[in-house]
């Protein structure tokens, strides 16, 4: 059972000298920016898919046999420390001061956090088999952790600068100089490339994500393993349609329903699908979309897009068919998909897209961006469908469709979860993690791409 606690420094010292005896080889994930905990604010600045991750495969890796610290920083008055479950827990060291410090930035404070942090391994003889680094801030300080430690160091970069940096640019308002200061792409790419060359090997989550490293980083093959995210297959699964009738009336949706989650930024492109909803409503006059975007405070860094968004739908004369969410509580999570008649990946890039994995697994019939790497998981029309969230009419006729064809999306009910089920689970993504580290080439542990790229499946 998942708990959190507001640990002394000696509470501490004394679960890391209990579990130096437990004979189990440990890991050491890294995670450094964002609110990393053993029950995270999703939504909250800088914290969304990706900490989800870490903590997922996390717990899956202990229950294969490792102990797993997940370090991160420490700011504001959060605890020395959290429990997660059995074998897993986070550690924090400071760097920076106590206030929040965006991803973008915190590279500076780096060499900081990697001074505390290995101060209080080696005081507590902390030893791990390999240190698994995530997005280029974490990855940085990974390396300079495997250095010092004279150990593996295995990097997944989440998303890459440089692809990110070209969706990005070509959809900014303000001039160069300003996109630079915002987001500070030069000094992440030139770090990237340093560290993807500097590290033991690189964790690639998509097939798009693999051909990006190898083109515009030029990183060989043989040092790239590809392994996806994963979801909660305990968690996240279809439902009956009486009970999925039941939890639409306990939360009061009534009609043809549309729904988008996500932590609040620009890059998740709720105002293009708010844009694309225009059509939707057009064409399906009782269509309603719910937007579930951002934590539970919506004054943080990303405030303004909030007020932003909703300027649009007054602009648009939709107020009274958008409703915006905000928070949606970890437990209830599932049941928010499986009441959505579609649930739309709207953003301008995604590397991946672990909101829609959990969406397919819940039986909801999706709608995933052509700017990322999912859809080379999916059949068009069997799993989920396809657009481009920049072309509006593209977007919102792909909406209506479901609503339309009735039969195409009760098949992307069943296979859309079955798709899910045969490839993202996180058992079978920790397995391949170990396989990868332990150097081997087992068949049974990869995915390659002739899995996403199945063109067979279209002839059953």
């Amino acid at each position: 059972m998942t708990t959190t606690k507001n640990p002394s420094d000696h509470d501490l010292a004394s679960l890391l000298a209990a579990s130096r005896d437990s004979g189990k080889p440990r890991i050491c994930m890294i995670s450094t920016h964002g609110y990393v905990a053993a029950v995270p604010p999703l939504g909250a600045a800088d914290t969304g898919g990706q900490v989800v991750y870490v903590l997922e495969l996390s717990k899956k890796l202990a229950e294969l046999g490792y102990e797993v610290d997940i370090w991160t920083r420490r700011f504001e008055d959060q605890p020395a420390y959290d429990e997660v479950s059995d074998g897993v827990r986070v550690l924090r060291a400071g760097c920076g001061g106590k206030d929040f410090i965006p991803k973008e930035y915190l590279v500076k404070k780096l060499p900081e956090w990697n001074e505390n942090a290995l101060r209080i391994m080696r005081q507590h003889e902390l030893e791990y088999a390999f240190i698994n680094s995530h997005y280029w801030d974490a990855g940085v300080a990974g390396q300079a952790l495997a250095k010092q430690l004279g150990i593996p160091h295995v990097h997944t970069p989440h998303s890459l600068g440089q692809w990110k940096c070209d969706q990005m640019r070509q959809d900014f308002a303000g001039s160069e100089q300003e996109f630079e200061g915002q987001y500070n792409f030069k000094e992440r790419i030139r770090q990237e490339n340093l560290l993807y060359r500097e590290c033991d090997m690189v964790i690639a989550t998509t097939p798009v994500q693999t051909d990006q490293l190898i083109q515009s980083y030029g990183i060989g093959k043989g040092k790239i393993r590809m392994i996806p995210p994963g979801y909660d297959d305990t968690r996240f699964f279809p439902v009956s349609m009486a009970s999925r009738h039941v939890i639409r009336e306990r939360m009061g949706w009534t009609g043809p329903t549309v729904l988008a989650l996500g932590r609040l930024a620009e890059n998740k492109g709720y105002d293009l699908l708010i844009k694309s909803f225009a059509l939707v409503a057009e064409r399906i006059p009782d269509a309603h979309l719910h937007l579930a975007a951002g934590g539970a405070d919506t004054d943080g860094p990303d405030g303004h897009l909030y007020r932003e968004l909703h300027d649009l739908v007054d602009q648009l004369q939709l107020k009274d068919q958008v409703t915006f969410g905000g928070f949606i509580p970890d437990e209830e999570l599932p049941d928010w998909y499986r009441a959505a008649d579609v649930f739309v990946l709207c953003s301008r890039y995604e590397p991946f897209g672990m909101t829609a994995i959990e969406a397919m697994a819940c039986g909801t019939p999706t709608v995933v961006t052509s700017h990322g790497g999912l859809w080379r998981a999916i059949i068009y029309g069997r799993h989920a469908l396809i657009a481009d969230p920049f072309d509006t009419e593209d977007l919102g006729i792909t909406i209506a469709k479901i609503f339309k064809l009735p039969k195409m999306a009760a098949r992307m009910r069943a296979r859309g979860a079955r798709r899910a089920r045969a490839m993202f689970t996180w058992t079978g993504i920790a397995q391949q993690l170990i396989r990868s580290v332990e150097q081997r080439t087992s068949r049974n542990f990869k995915t390659p791409d002739l899995e996403w790229d199945d063109e067979e499946d279209w002839l059953d």
